[in-house]
């Protein structure tokens, strides 16, 4: 009993008592989507998007109010859930053929970004890896986009693979969901979704690769072992492809003054609502829903530039969009349903990011960090805040990296401490400082009223960019 008493109070210190009562490892249902800006499920604010089944997804588990993606675009967000390494430290910073770019051209911009990894390094352990050691069926389904073949999910940790490739972003969402294009460098490129036979004309992509992600968790379930389905939707991200009936059901909504006016991007966020809906309905068929952890999560936030002629989305009152490391940019929704641990309808101010997931699952295994990358995770598990949302998390800083350019800035880095928030670029060295508290919108720039505060953030900020060995850009030649 003597040699069982340190196993039984590091159990009791990872999990709740309704956890630790579970007949069995909980199923987790992780649903990422692909540029939905913080307020764009309707419980989120938004004022045209219909969105009942995440509505009802926040009503039964917590709806987090300042979660953040860990980086402005998805290939680093990606590698830092799987990884719970902070993209900085992978030197992944950047989407898989924007790396590639980098190291055919340095470009024209007074600064080279640095060279970065296209592909998430198979020395890694993902936690689909851990999992998969632990008994879990481990299943992708969608979007991948963190590198090659060779680096594809077979290679880390999942079992199966469905729809994976190293493109951001589907040509079409029609089936056959392919077709070509003439890059800006007069390169031929033919772009198609893997894996996905025997359509037919008319099928939508959301809808088919839920197909297939229903059909896996039958299968799953009647091996009767937990399953990890990394459920990846591309919607909706570009391009800006609604069905013809909810477009024009949508456009029949919008009126002056509203935030969202795009109705292609409505439908498209209407039918991932609806597949949303019919992945969490075979939860409750399968009589499983009581014990999956349901993590509902965006890579990052609203691309909020001119497609065909409209904004994509706006995501106000957050400023800027995808690329950008203010809010609009970085600030995500995220709603997690966990029974016996979550309370219902409940909402968390707390401050938590993309690099959370990992201790956070490897806390319903009941596991604690036990090889020497495990020990180096960015994030915290977010047991605590999930079993009591005014809790807080152990951690005083956030940061974001960024030492590119993309439509919406140009090279910069930013932490957060606190209420406060500052953003250095690289270009010419300028700092800005914003009170989220005060100034959610951030237009009011404080670093002259406040230069105390601009040197501390800036040591903190420094101090981190050499812990993680962050890569810097350099001047063009």
């Amino acid at each position: 009993m003597t040699k069982l008493l340190p196993l039984l109070i590091l159990g009791l210190s990872l999990f709740t008592t309704q956890a630790l009562a579970a007949a069995a490892p909980p199923n987790i249902l992780f649903i990422l989507v692909d540029d939905m800006g913080w307020t764009g499920p309707a419980c989120y604010g938004s004022d045209l998007h219909e969105t009942p089944n995440i509505d009802r997804l926040a009503t039964q588990g917590v709806r987090f109010t300042q979660a953040y993606s860990a980086s402005p675009v998805c290939t680093p967000t990606r590698a830092a859930i799987l990884t719970g390494q902070h993209p900085a430290r992978l030197n992944m910073t950047i989407w898989h053929e924007g790396a590639l770019e980098r190291r055919e051209s340095r470009g024209n911009k007074p600064l080279a970004p640095p060279l970065t990894e296209p592909s998430l390094a198979l020395e890694h352990t993902t936690i689909a890896e851990v999992l998969h050691d632990a008994g879990y069926q481990t299943a992708h389904v969608g979007k991948w986009h963190l590198g090659d073949a060779g680096h594809y999910p077979e290679t880390q940790g999942f079992d199966i693979n469905i729809g994976a490739s190293f493109w951001g972003a589907p040509r079409t969402y029609w089936y056959p969901y392919k077709s070509e294009r003439v890059r800006s460098t007069g390169e031929r490129e033919f772009r198609y979704v893997p894996g996905l036979p025997f359509g037919e004309e008319g099928e939508y992509l959301t809808d088919r690769l839920t197909d297939e992600a229903l059909r896996l968790m039958e299968r799953m379930h009647e091996r009767q072992k937990p399953f990890f389905l990394h459920m990846s939707y591309h919607n909706p991200h570009t391009p800006i492809e609604g069905k013809p009936e909810l477009v024009a059901y949508y456009k029949k909504k919008i009126r002056e003054g509203m935030n969202h006016t795009n109705a292609r991007y409505a439908a498209m966020v209407h039918t991932l609502d609806e597949d949303i809906g019919r992945l969490l309905g075979k939860l409750d068929s399968l009589g499983i829903a009581d014990n999956t952890l349901v993590i509902f999560y965006s890579d990052n936030g609203g691309f909020d530039q001119i497609r065909d002629d409209e904004q994509v989305t706006n995501n106000a009152p957050l400023r800027s969009g995808k690329g950008s490391v203010y809010e609009g940019g970085i600030r995500v929704p995220l709603i997690v349903r966990w029974p016996g641990v979550t309370a219902t309808n409940t909402v968390c101010d707390t401050p938590v990011t993309s690099m959370d997931f990992y201790p956070t699952i490897l806390e319903a295994l009941g596991k604690v960090p036990n090889s020497a990358e495990e020990k180096v995770l960015d994030g915290l598990s977010l047991g605590s805040v999930l079993r009591d949302p005014t809790a807080s998390l152990p951690r005083e800083d956030l940061h974001w990296h960024y030492p590119h350019y993309y439509f919406t800035t140009t090279p910069v880095t930013a932490i957060r401490h606190g209420d406060w928030k500052l953003l250095e670029y690289y270009e010419d060295g300028r700092q800005e400082l914003y009170n989220l508290k005060d100034d959610l919108g951030e237009t009011t720039d404080l670093s002259k009223e406040e230069p105390e505060i601009v040197r501390d953030l800036h040591e903190r900020l420094d101090n981190w960019r050499k812990r993680v060995n962050a890569q810097l850009p350099e001047k063009n030649r």
